[in-house]
């Protein structure tokens, strides 16, 4: 098995550091937000945040064992340790990879503060001085997650009016791109299973997306996700009827197991295809790219595998001329990390954010102005991510009351 312990050692004092402690907690926004800390004997203390849900900080706390003692400024190497040893289970995708991706990004955290640089320097530099964010907005209260899974609303909250009246809500916070959910309950008539939607339900889908369209016109970007719900035909059937709107794109429309699947819809459909946050590592998204089976990439950089993996796959999309727009459901911690590989990315386009409805995700943060102006978020100057948890507000607002960092 290979060794990615450190062997090489030869440094100066100042860069000689040791990690000496990881610690987790989970706040409870409109998702659960793993936030990783890890401390140095340097006196810095380094800030990430792993992909919502369960079992990422029982996994962090594991991988703690073997990673106390070790140089923090080894980012790259310290990953790949942490996938060689847990690759017995499953240490090369999953949970196991959204846990060491926590940790990757605290670790950047800590090499910019002791280094003095932004994390984006490190990464290779920066292409913009802000990246531009799009919300993900739903409508009414057709959205939640209160027992950390999707559970549908009544059918009168995904009435075609409300969809239109938060588009024009949103867009006049600034946003120039918009997401919306399209699929609904009314795609589980006659049928729950087999994925094929009625016409009746396309056709709703077609009123829906015209609605918001009359609202906020053709200069803002509108996206949609239908997160991996239909059949082939179905599929194919809707991707036609949308093609009039000039979307960005039509996000997830068949299960990603089957990649000939995805190509085929991504060949035939007259929309942009876009798909990308359920894999893990470079390695999963390299038939995706080299054999064109999507038109916008979009991996989970807290997912993924942290940000150089992120980046390692951006480079191979702009191989390809495909455009790269990170998924994104974090608090501010993650968002930020976002923030700076959209900075040091040529092909980035846009970043989500999905958290319009916690009216306090901008006090979980120690910025005393909020992260998003007009659409977009300024790339910080400050060293590592620029960015800090309010763990007063974060107190307020655990998943486990009292597990809160020591």
């Amino acid at each position: 098995m290979r060794d990615y312990s450190n062997h090489a050692t030869n440094r100066v004092p100042e860069r000689d550091v040791e990690i000496t402690d990881i610690e987790t907690c989970v706040v409870k926004g409109n998702f659960e937000w793993n936030i990783v800390k890890v401390h140095t004997d340097a006196g810095v203390t380094g800030i990430g945040e792993s992909y919502r849900g369960g079992g990422v900080t029982a996994i962090v706390e594991y991988m703690k064992r073997f990673l106390v003692g070790e140089n923090p400024l080894d980012v790259e190497r310290l990953f790949r340790r942490m996938v060689q040893e847990t690759s017995g289970h499953s240490g090369t995708t999953g949970k196991v990879v959204t846990a060491a991706t926590g940790i990757e990004i605290a670790l950047w955290d800590v090499a910019g503060k002791v280094l003095d640089v932004p994390v984006y320097q490190l990464l290779g530099g920066k292409y913009r001085d802000e990246v531009r964010i799009y919300c993900d907005c739903h409508a009414g209260e057709a959205f939640a997650t209160d027992a950390g899974y999707h559970s549908p609303a009544s059918d009168d909250a995904y009435a075609v009016e409300a969809y239109a009246q938060e588009a024009g809500r949103v867009a006049d916070m600034g946003f120039s791109a918009l997401k919306f959910d399209l699929d609904q309950p009314f795609d589980n008539h006659p049928d729950p299973y087999n994925g094929r939607v009625s016409n009746a339900a396309i056709q709703r889908k077609v009123d829906t997306v015209e609605a918001i369209r009359d609202e906020i016109g053709y200069e803002i970007d509108l996206a949609f996700d239908i997160h991996w719900d239909y059949s082939m035909d179905s599929a194919k059937r809707l991707c036609r009827k949308l093609e009039p709107y000039d979307l960005m794109w039509l996000e997830d429309p068949v299960p990603p197991e089957n990649m000939d699947a995805q190509r085929e819809i991504t060949r035939v459909s007259p929309v942009p295809i876009a798909t990308g946050e359920n894999r893990f590592r470079v390695h999963e998204f390299k038939d995706l790219l080299y054999d064109f089976g999507v038109d916008i990439i979009t991996p989970d950089p807290s997912t993924c595998g942290g940000l150089a993996e992120s980046k390692a796959i951006a480079n191979r999309a702009e191989e390809n001329y495909i455009a790269f727009s990170p998924h994104n459901v974090c608090g501010p911690i993650g968002t930020m990390a976002c923030v700076h590989l959209g900075a040091c990315v040529p092909n980035f386009d846009v970043l989500e954010f999905h958290a319009l409805e916690v009216d306090w995700w901008d006090d979980l943060h120690d910025h005393e102005d909020p992260l998003i102006e007009d659409g977009y978020i300024e790339v910080p100057e400050e060293p590592g991510l620029g960015i800090e948890l309010n763990e007063e507000v974060a107190k307020e607002h655990l998943h486990d009351p009292g597990t809160m960092f020591a």
